[in-house]
């Protein structure tokens, strides 16, 4: 799947409304605000439950990495998720 396909599924799932549990959360997190350098996928089945994450680090922008972003349509896809969050910009690590 190329990049602009999979950052617009991406998009259209955010787009949806929070309907609970399973939820699925995305973080970037880099050295600095420009670059992602990892993305951090959180999945709760369900209220109270421990979350699960993977942890997915790249050489480049995690953002633009077409690998990355097809690999997590595909979890999205796959967990059945109710709720899909996305935190906003590149949380400093």
């Amino acid at each position: 799947m190329n990049i602009d396909k999979a950052k617009k599924r991406i998009a259209k799932i955010l787009k949806k409304e929070n309907k609970g549990y399973p939820k699925i959360s995305l973080e970037y997190f880099g050295e600095t605000a420009e670059i992602a350098s990892q993305v951090v996928v959180t999945f709760t089945l369900e209220e109270g439950s421990e979350p699960q994450e993977q942890r997915i680090t790249s050489k480049v922008d995690a953002r633009e990495d077409e690998v990355i972003q097809s690999v997590l349509v595909k979890i999205i896809e796959r967990s059945e998720a109710n709720s899909v969050i996305a935190i906003e910009g590149v949380t400093l690590i």
